[in-house]
This record gives structure tokens, C-alpha cells and sequence, in this order.
């Protein structure tokens, strides 16, 4: 790699896998800040359901991109990488290494191969009449409208992911050009920085245990009670923040379209469909190093390990 890029860590895996724990170890170790690449931890209020990590659990180091935005704002890929640009400039300027943290995959490759999303204009009629399509038709229909057209961009589009699905469509209209070929494309740039891109994993049934107990744990500390607080502020359904995972589905039960306890259920279900798309997202990245969470006696063992692993970008530090 060419010795003028600059250092930068990126620390994902699917959901429940243990992201926060590692990236502040590492943080504190090598002087980092870090930078949430969570869809939804951007938002004020919902910090339950997004297993939000709390100031007294940054143990001092300094986050971005968590608690920024309110629940009926909009949060996509190309507000992250203008917002993650940014910070990344401003930690380097405090001398910092940026450690980049989440698990949507999407947003952390725009970042690391300066994706362009600049291309096209929106174009609100079309979107628009999209939109009526899936409120009138269902998610699924819109969503085969998208697999006639662009099958690959179809598989990596989760079909309740509207505004996705949406832009996937308008992008071909404007250009003729399928997204998935566009995205594919940008992926060949040449990254900006000196990285290293670490996925965490844990065997299915591990981690599938996880997060059925992280959903219970949720639902102890007052998840509904959250969701029902972030409706009585005027939060509804096809709000962007409202589709995550834990939110929609609680939404269902206070609406009656289910009890709690089977909402709760497809909380877990949905939550282990979500971790299997993600390992499909990062087994298709070329630069990434796994780790294999269970191989490691304990967190001070993996740790020692990344910073082995990333010596030579340690050294890079002093040129910030």
C-alpha cells in the first residue's frame, strides 16, 4: 500500500458478535476515536432496541455518529459518507486513528472506496409512484419488480428495505444502468486509506444463542415501553428509524396485528435472518481478515493479536 495513505481499522460482523467490547480496547490502545456504522444507533431516543452503546460504556473514548439525528429524520448511505468523510478528517486532525464500527457493510464499503452516489438526481414523482406501488401492492411485489431487473442488487436488497429497493429501481430508469453494476464498478476504486478490515464471527449456534438473549434482555429493559414513547412523539411506522429490526415488529403488537410474546419471537427470528445477510455481505469482500471469535482464550488475546496484525499501520500514526 502506498506509504502517503493514512491509517484507518474497521471492526464489523454480524449483530451480537462483540464489535463494541474489541474496537474500545483497541481505541485505548492505539489512541483511536471511533465512528458508529449503524444504521440505526444514529437516532436520538432509540437506544434499547439498537443496543446503543451508553457514555458510561465508551470508558472515556470519544464516538461520532451516535445520538445525532431525530427519529423522523432521514439516514441513508450517502448522508454516512458525507458525515463519516468529515469525521474522519477531524480525527486525524486531533492526531487520532479512526476506527470505523458497525455492521452494515454497505455503508463502510461507500467509505472505504470513496463510492460516488453523486450520479444521478432524485427524481421525487418516480419515487413517489414507487412508493404507492409498495403501499398498495406489498414490499414483495416492489421487490420483484427489482429482481426483473437487477437480480443481484435484488439479493442484496432486503425486500422490507423500501427506500433501498426504490433507489435500486430510479437508478435504472435515469441511467439504464443496473445499480449493482454501478456499485460494482465503484468497488474497483483504489482505496483512499492504509486499512485493516477485521469481520468478527462466532459459530451459527453461538451466535444465534446471543442474540436470542440479547433480544430478551431487551425486552427486560423496556423495549416496548421505549417503542411506545417514540409513538406518543409522533414516530410512525414508515419512518426510516421505525423500520429497524425491534421496532416494527413492536409497532405490530401495539397495533394488535400480533401478541408481544410472537413479536418478540420474530424479534429473534428476524435478528438471525439479518446476521446470515450479513455474512453473505462481507463474504463477497476481497480485503477483509476474519476472526474467528472462538479461537481467542479471552478479549485481551484478540486484541493482541489485532495489534500485531496492524503494526506496520501503527507506524504510520506519527505522519497524521
Amino acid at each position: 500500500m502506498s506509504d502517503n495513505k493514512k491509517p484507518l481499522i474497521i471492526i464489523t460482523g454480524p449483530t451480537a458478535v462483540g464489535k463494541t467490547e474489541l474496537s474500545i480496547a483497541l481505541a485505548k490502545r492505539i489512541g483511536g476515536e471511533i465512528i458508529s456504522a449503524d444504521s440505526m444507533q444514529v437516532y436520538k431516543h432509540m437506544d434499547i432496541g439498537t443496543a446503543k452503546i451508553m457514555p458510561d460504556e465508551m470508558q472515556g473514548v470519544k464516538h461520532y455518529l451516535i445520538d445525532e439525528l431525530e427519529p423522523d429524520e432521514e439516514f441513508n448511505v450517502t448522508i454516512f459518507k458525507q458525515k463519516c468523510d468529515r469525521y474522519i478528517e477531524e480525527i486525524y486532525s486531533h492526531g487520532n486513528i479512526p476506527i470505523i464500527v458497525g455492521g452494515t457493510g454497505f455503508y463502510i464499503q461507500a467509505v472505504l472506496y470513496d463510492i460516488d452516489f453523486t450520479k444521478t438526481e432524485t427524481d421525487d414523482a418516480y419515487r413517489k409512484e414507487l412508493q404507492k406501488f409498495a403501499d398498495e401492492h406489498g414490499n414483495e411485489a416492489l421487490h420483484d419488480r427489482l429482481k426483473e431487473i437487477d437480480e443481484k442488487a435484488a439479493e442484496q436488497i432486503h425486500p422490507n428495505n423500501v427506500k433501498r429497493v426504490i433507489r435500486a429501481l430510479e437508478y435504472f430508469k435515469q441511467t439504464g444502468e443496473k445499480i449493482s453494476e454501478h456499485n460494482d464498478e465503484q468497488h474497483q476504486n483504489e482505496s483512499p486509506f492504509d486499512f485493516r478490515y477485521y469481520v468478527l464471527r462466532l459459530p451459527r449456534e453461538i451466535l444465534y444463542e446471543r442474540i436470542n438473549k440479547r433480544v430478551d434482555i431487551m425486552r427486560a429493559a423496556g423495549l416496548t415501553e421505549e417503542v411506545k414513547k417514540l409513538m406518543d412523539m409522533g414516530c410512525t411506522k414508515d419512518m426510516v428509524s421505525m423500520q429497524g429490526i425491534g421496532y416494527r415488529q413492536i409497532i405490530d403488537a401495539l397495533e394488535q396485528k400480533c401478541n408481544m410474546d410472537e413479536a418478540y419471537e420474530r424479534i429473534k427470528l428476524d435478528t438471525r435472518h439479518f446476521a446470515k445477510r450479513q455474512f453473505t455481505w462481507f463474504n463477497r469482500e476481497k480485503t477483509v481478515t476474519w476472526i474467528d471469535k472462538d479461537k481467542f482464550r479471552d478479549e485481551n488475546e484478540l486484541l493482541d493479536y489485532c495489534l500485531s496484525d496492524m503494526k506496520d499501520i501503527l507506524l504510520k500514526k506519527h505522519s497524521i
